[in-house]
């Protein structure tokens, strides 16, 4: 028997899912997190914390009848305590399991570096359960440690010259946490290593732009100088078509007579260079007023 708790809740018997009402699936799903027998008070005050002990242990003992109902043995009961029976499999209990791994650095996790173990990881816990507490916070901590799993897991795979699935765990931690700095720097790391420095600068810019955005930032140094060196030789980043950002990296001309006039620009007509801007007539720059500029100096014909 198998349950899942990843994207949504389903009991399993042989692939068929069995059909259960929600005021027993919550019960199942509770006891499945905790991971061991609760008693009866317990449970009954935390799945009902606004009623009374009387009016809680009754919805509790209706919720154990109607589980009852859909044939399986799915909860092991005492006159005490209540658990999830050994006999189902739990998807988290499993994701949890290598989400550990992975972060174990001493360990060696290269047969769960696999397309599974990056879908179970990027997927949130019960994510259409919104109104108990009690889902809110598991659901939070389930969150924040398949996060830190999948950069540790897009990092054993940069390391192992599996790029594509690199980049596949990377962009996972991003799209599950957009402001989570270290999501894109394990990214950049990727693009990086598979050589794809345009992909690697991209990244950057939309870490940047997402960071100042909702929470007007920059990113850290320690991400900027992941990024190749412009070929300017300054130290400023670059976007990703080669182009500074805005407001970074602005050189400041020397004061002079050239600052008086606009850029230059070639008259065709007369193959000379004609000043815009400047202080001839019409924008025109004529060095001697009233001559015709087209007209050779000297009184030539």
């Amino acid at each position: 028997m198998t349950l899942r708790l990843l994207k949504g809740f389903a009991l399993s018997v042989d692939h068929i899912r069995v059909p259960i009402c929600s005021s027993a699936q919550r019960l199942i799903a509770f006891l499945a997190l905790q991971g061991m027998p609760r008693t009866r008070t317990y449970v009954a005050g935390t799945l009902w914390p606004d009623v009374t002990s009387s009016r809680a242990h009754a919805n509790l003992r209706s919720s154990l009848w109607r589980a009852t109902r859909t044939g399986h043995h799915v909860i092991d009961t005492s006159a005490q305590e209540l658990a999830v029976s050994r006999h189902v499999t739990v998807d988290l209990h499993d994701a949890v399991a290598r989400a550990h791994r992975l972060l174990d650095a001493g360990r060696s996790c290269d047969d769960i570096l696999t397309t599974q173990t990056r879908i179970d990881l990027s997927a949130d816990l019960l994510p259409e359960w919104l109104e108990s507490e009690w889902v809110l916070m598991e659901r939070e901590q389930y969150h924040q440690l398949r996060l830190y799993a999948l950069e540790s897991m897009a990092e054993r795979l940069t390391a192992l010259r599996r790029h594509g699935e690199a980049v596949a765990a990377g962009l996972a931690a991003v799209r599950a946490e957009p402001l989570r700095e270290s999501a894109h720097r394990v990214l950049v790391k990727a693009h990086l290593a598979a050589g794809n420095r345009g992909a690697a600068l991209r990244q950057y810019e939309q870490c940047r732009s997402i960071l100042s955005e909702e929470l007007g930032l920059e990113p850290s140094q320690t991400l900027k100088s992941l990024l190749p060196a412009p070929v300017d030789g300054t130290d400023e980043p670059v976007d990703w078509r080669g182009r500074r950002a805005p407001g970074e990296g602005v050189c400041a001309l020397p004061p002079g007579p050239a600052l008086c006039h606009a850029e230059e620009s070639l008259d065709v007509r007369g193959g000379r260079r004609a000043h815009h801007g400047g202080a001839g007539p019409a924008g025109g720059a004529a060095e001697h007023p009233g001559r015709d500029p087209l007209r050779p100096a000297g009184g030539e014909t």
